[in-house]
């Protein structure tokens, strides 16, 4: 792991939940914007 010194600054249980939130939020940012800007995505929801 080449970047193994950050836990050297971050301690991993603050670090790990912050990581794995952004992670969380970019993806339902993503998924609210498909679903937003295309039609083909709220009907595939809806089962059409």
């Amino acid at each position: 792991m080449n970047q193994g010194r950050i836990w050297c600054v971050v301690s991993p249980t603050v670090g790990l939940p912050l990581f794995l939130g952004a992670v969380a939020l970019i993806s339902f940012v993503v998924h609210f914007a498909i679903l937003g800007n295309t039609t083909w995505f709220p009907a595939f929801f809806q089962g059409g």
